[in-house]
């Protein structure tokens, strides 16, 4: 289905700005740095929490789609043969 089809506007692709992608790096960065100083101490509980924290966090799904966005990747068709 195209974009006139639906009448929806075409999607430019997500646009983040330069500090929304540093606040989001550093929020991070700051998450794993946390993680790997529990676990040498070995407490795998706190491990774990802070483990959900990173994969639910919104900064490290924004990091994600950036990612992609910027990849020449993007443009390769998927299973449906569209873009």
């Amino acid at each position: 289905m195209t974009v006139e089809e639906t009448g929806a506007a075409p999607d430019p692709g997500p646009a983040f700005s330069k500090v929304e992608l540093q606040k989001a790096d550093a929020e991070v960065r700051r998450l794993q740095a946390r993680i790997v100083k529990a676990t040498q101490a070995g407490r795998w509980n706190k491990v774990k929490a802070l483990q959900y924290l990173l994969t639910h966090s919104h900064s490290a799904r924004v990091l994600a789609v950036a990612r992609v966005a910027e990849n020449e990747g993007r443009r390769t068709p998927g299973v449906d043969g569209e873009t």
